[in-house]
């Protein structure tokens, strides 16, 4: 039986442990962070106004899905922005096709191909998440989709487009390979006061590309992946690279391992560069939104920039790239 004076032994390492787990479990409270929330983040200088119209979804306490479709759906309608929607850069032929994919936080994601005479893709590629079974439509399937949901048709082709088409045609150059040219995809990241994230990419993709071709823009885990327990990714430049190493699915499962956005898009960016001998000539960029509102970017060579639109304000910022630190 336990006396007196073992009691207050028993009673002081009791005490003792207390204090020692509840300073424990102060300190572990001290070290989570609280996330940035809501926050958006696009690439390139047209995401600022893209930026800023989902951030008026956002601070509405809005979807995170509706503030990507929303901000992008600027850059789209923008015939000044020459690689995405109205004004697009046209293929070989003078043909301006669009890709475009969404994906919102519960894995639900819609996407377009070779779309044409349609000045918003993205939301085409919404409606096809929302209103059909399906992932993705392409080509003429995915044009007359469109018009039966009611968008309208018409002519992307701007004259600045087809003048800047013309002169390339005559320039000898139609046989030049595609390499860090007219890369300015629009892709979109948004975390909302909820804590969802949702992701966005439209493009034109390539400059006179060949008739046909398909980039990694509308291709999920290539040009945008979401995972909402972990993180976000999107990409631009040359999108046959992204498309063979799934470079967003593979910078969110990176962040999954526990790197930063930033580690992970240079990881990605690294890895791709290991595979290529002439690494310099392509451009390559990730930009990455983890599920704490942290963001990070980088790239083969200087250039790339992007957007980010959050409480403090916005900012547009140049990401760091492989080719800086190179001897």
């Amino acid at each position: 039986m336990a006396n007196r004076r073992d009691f207050l032994k028993l009673s002081a390492i009791g005490s003792a442990l207390g204090l020692v787990f509840s300073n424990i479990s102060s300190v572990s409270a001290k070290n989570i962070k609280k996330p940035q929330k809501p926050i958006v983040v696009s690439t390139w200088q047209h995401g600022l106004a893209a930026n800023e119209a989902a951030w008026q979804v956002l601070t509405n306490n809005g979807r995170a899905i509706d503030a990507v479709e929303t901000g992008v759906r600027i850059p789209e309608a923008d015939p000044k922005v020459r690689t995405v929607g109205l004004g697009g850069y046209p293929d070989s032929s003078g043909k301006v096709t669009l890709d475009a994919c969404i994906m919102d936080e519960n894995m639900n994601c819609g996407s377009v191909a070779y779309l044409q005479n349609i000045k918003h893709p993205i939301s085409v590629a919404r409606k096809v998440m929302d209103d059909t079974p399906h992932v993705m439509l392409v080509g003429e399937g995915a044009q007359q989709f469109a018009k039966q949901q009611g968008f309208i048709e018409e002519n992307l082709l701007t004259e600045e487009s087809k003048l800047d088409w013309q002169n390339w045609l005559s320039s000898g150059q139609a046989k030049k390979l595609i390499n860090i040219e007219n890369h300015d995809t629009i892709g979109m990241l948004a975390l909302d006061n909820k804590g969802n994230l949702s992701g966005a990419c439209t493009t034109s993709g390539a400059a006179y590309k060949l008739p046909g071709r398909v980039g990694d823009s509308p291709i999920i885990g290539a040009g945008l992946y979401v995972d909402n327990e972990v993180g976000a990714a999107t990409a631009t430049g040359m999108g046959e690279l992204m498309m063979k190493t799934v470079g967003c699915h593979l910078v969110v499962e990176l962040m999954r391992q526990g790197a930063s956005p930033q580690e992970a898009c240079r990881q990605a960016v690294q890895r791709i560069a290991n595979k290529l001998d002439d690494f310099e000539q392509f451009q390559v960029g990730f930009l990455a939104l983890n599920k704490q509102g942290e963001y990070g970017a980088f790239c083969i060579q200087s250039g790339f920039n992007y957007a980010v639109r959050d409480a403090q304000g916005e900012q547009l910022i140049d990401a760091k790239n492989l080719l800086e630190n190179k001897a």
